[in-house]
Order: C-alpha cells, then sequence, then structure tokens
C-alpha cells in the first residue's frame, strides 16, 4: 500500500512519522518527503491494518491527515518522462554530471541496437564509442558546440542542454538529430505558399504557358533546368514545382551558386567531414543533400558553378552518392535536383566551361 502523510511541518515530524511504521515492523522500500506530505510506500501493508495505523499516525503532533494513494510522485514523474520519451521520434539520452547515461528513449535503442536498459549506465563515450566526445561535453559543462556523432552507422548531429543545479551543470539532455531532422526543421521554418503556382502572378499567354508547362513538369521526378533573365522569379517557379510533387512534404533548400566561391559551395552543398580543413566543426556538417532527403535541392545560377562542382554533381546525378569534402566514407540521399541560370548554357557547352553531359 501507498499511504500520503500530510502535516504541519516541524523539525523532526518525518522520522517520527517513520517510526510509527517502524513499531509495527511494516516494511519501507521508498520514502518521499515534500512538505507537507510525506509518501510512503510500505507493499506488506495490508487493508486490515490500515485503520489501526492511520489512527496511529493520526496522533503524531502535527499530523492532519493519512490516506491511501494510487502512486508515489517521484513514480508518476518518471512515468510521465518515460512516456514523453518513448513518443518522440529522436533518439533522446539523459546523462548525468559524469556523462553516463541515466535514461534512453526508445529510438536511441532502435538505432543503437541495444535494449534501453542495456544503455541505462553507459558511458557516453562508450555508447558512440568515442571518448573525446565525453569529454568534451563534460569539461564544457555540457555546453560544447553542436558536433556530429556516429550511432549505429548513423551520422546524428547533436544537440546538448545542460541540467544545471545551483549553476553547475548536473547532467544533460542529448538529442539525437538526423540530416533528415535537421531538413525537416528548416522546412518549418519556410514560408512557402500554399499553392506554389499561385505566387506567379500575372494573366498573359506566356504567364499561361509557363504554369501550364510547370504543371506538367512538375511530379516527373527528374531533374529540371528553369532558364530566365535574373528576377524573372526562376525560384518561385522551382518552389512551384516542388510544391506539386509527391516531395512537397519534405525539405526544399536552396543554393545560390554565383553566391559563394568554389570551397565554401561545396561544402555547402555535400557537407564536410571531421577535420576536413581548418575551422570546420569537430565530428563534420552535413550538407544540404544530405538535410534534404526525399526532398528537393535547388541550385540557382548553375551557370557559374565550378567544373570541379559540376563533375560531382554529375557523380550525383548518376547514381544519387557523393562523399563530404575531405570525407572516405559514400553517402547516399534520394534528392531532386531543380536547377535555373540566366546564361546561355548551350554557348557555354561550346566554349568548354560548362560540361555537355550535366548540360
Amino acid at each position: 500500500m501507498r499511504i500520503d502523510v500530510s502535516f504541519i511541518d516541524r523539525v523532526g515530524i518525518a522520522h517520527e512519522i517513520l517510526a510509527v511504521l517502524a513499531e509495527r515492523r511494516i516494511n519501507v522500500t521508498a520514502v518521499e518527503v515534500a512538505p507537507p506530505h510525506v509518501f510512503i510506500d510500505a507493499p506488506d501493508l495490508a487493508e486490515a491494518a490500515w485503520v489501526d495505523l492511520a489512527t496511529a499516525l493520526r496522533r503524531v503532533a502535527g499530523v492532519e491527515a493519512a490516506a491511501p494513494v494510487d502512486i508515489l510522485p517521484g513514480s508518476r514523474d518518471r512515468l510521465h518522462l518515460e512516456a514523453l520519451l518513448g513518443a518522440m521520434a529522436d533518439p533522446v539520452l539523459l546523462v548525468d554530471g559524469d556523462g553516463t547515461v541515466l535514461i534512453a528513449n526508445a529510438a536511441t535503442a532502435a538505432v543503437s541496437r541495444r535494449r534501453a536498459t542495456e544503455i541505462g549506465g553507459l558511458a557516453i563515450g562508450d555508447l558512440f564509442a568515442d571518448a573525446r566526445l565525453q569529454v568534451e561535453l563534460v569539461r564544457s559543462g555540457f555546453r560544447a558546440h553542436p558536433r556530429e556523432a556516429m550511432l549505429g552507422g548513423v551520422p546524428f548531429q547533436l544537440d546538448v542542454v545542460p541540467v544545471v543545479d545551483d549553476g553547475v551543470a548536473a547532467g544533460a539532455v542529448v538529442t539525437l538529430l538526423s540530416p533528415h531532422r535537421l531538413g525537416e526543421r528548416m522546412r518549418g521554418l519556410q514560408t512557402l505558399p500554399e499553392h506554389g503556382l499561385e505566387a506567379i502572378l500575372g494573366a498573359s499567354p506566356a504567364i499561361q504557358a509557363l504554369k501550364k508547362r510547370a504543371a506538367r513538369v512538375a511530379d516527373v521526378d527528374a531533374p529540371i533546368l528553369i532558364l530566365g533573365e535574373t528576377g524573372t522569379g526562376k525560384e518561385l517557379v522551382a518552389r512551384a514545382c516542388h510544391q506539386m510533387s509527391r516531395r512537397s512534404d519534405a525539405p526544399f533548400l536552396a543554393l545560390n551558386c554565383a553566391a559563394v566561391p568554389e570551397n565554401l559551395a561545396e561544402s555547402e552543398l555535400f557537407g564536410y567531414a571531421s577535420g576536413a580543413f581548418s575551422g570546420a566543426e569537430r565530428g563534420g556538417k552535413p550538407g544540404l543533400l544530405e538535410l534534404a532527403d526525399k526532398g528537393t535541392v535547388f541550385l540557382d545560377e548553375i551557370g557559374e558553378m565550378s567544373p570541379y562542382l559540376q563533375s560531382k554533381l554529375l557523380r550525383f546525378l548518376n547514381d544519387g552518392s557523393f562523399r563530404r569534402v575531405g570525407g572516405e566514407r559514400e553517402s547516399r540521399v534520394d534528392v531532386r535536383i531543380l536547377s535555373a541560370t540566366h546564361r546561355d548554357l548551350a554557348a557555354m557547352v561550346s566554349a568548354g566551361t560548362f560540361r555537355e553531359d550535366l548540360y
């Protein structure tokens, strides 16, 4: 039986309450004191003995009431926490101040191919097979910059929120975000019109013909090249094609090839591995292709793309695979490429500045 004893708070009253149970040799397995209440779990307490015990408890100076309860508050809170963690699609860990896992949700167990009970008690460095990760987190008070780590052969971005007690980090909540989930979050921040073609204004025959052509090709799951002068709304057409496609529920991410230098464009599009270059985030970072998995990447001003990046993009279009900058592991994603330019690509092919097989 579990009981709730309410009282007027004074020194020693909780000890006197427990002494009443001890005098009757009642086994107590848990006690939670939250003034003006003390909650007691006495699993061997029989209903027949409860009336006598309740009378004795009320005789303790300061005790106001004693009543049975279904569950202790701590147990209830833990059940609520476990239900909350179990409902989360992302893997989530609770760790203590030393980096030892206290609780892992079902998503973490599924990715790591372990039981959740087996993960509890593991050092986070052992779980990720990365001892340096644990050292970084603990030394920084769990305020380290977001970084990537591998679990179950899958790359995740770690989102770490410290649990602070009296100004000291007593542990952290660690959420593991896959590139696809990060892409979904980015999509949630986008404000796209509900119906893509409605964003393209105009009633001229040329505009109506453009809309009809866009509607025809939107659901064809193949790359699209959009040609037009600067400022004519090529990205609006690309967004409309994405929204009318079967990929509309997945991210739409864009890269302006004319606005960034080659090395930055490569890392933005393909991502980079840990230590790929000076200043790179430890653990690496996913690129737009990984973030937009199952969705669309729009390459604006593709005519400005360097020959090196053209060849790397061509390989991705051929088999859907690529390597991050400085990485050795092959990654494969399902992304549709839409591109646009104001340049005459046919003339660029003739001049040898744009790959004919990419065109």
